[in-house]
């Protein structure tokens, strides 16, 4: 049991940080200043790409956290 728990924390592990780096960063850039930041694809960003690597994101952090404290139990 511990053996699969510990293959799958890598494994979560390695995914967290892929889909981490495939994300863009998060500036605004001048846009912000001029009150442009307010675009189509900053409004509609749950459907977008982006939207959706945040939310896998947030699944595979929940993912590592939990199986770090299982396996810290074990």
């Amino acid at each position: 049991m511990r053996i699969a728990l510990s293959i799958i924390f890598v494994l979560t592990a390695i995914v967290l940080t892929v889909i981490v780096l495939l994300q863009e960063g998060k500036s605004q850039g001048l846009g912000s200043i001029a009150g442009m930041a307010d675009t189509y694809w900053g409004r509609n960003k749950g459907r977008s790409m982006e939207g959706t690597l945040e939310k896998f994101t947030k699944f595979a952090a929940a993912l590592f956290v939990v199986l770090a404290l299982v396996l810290n139990l074990l």
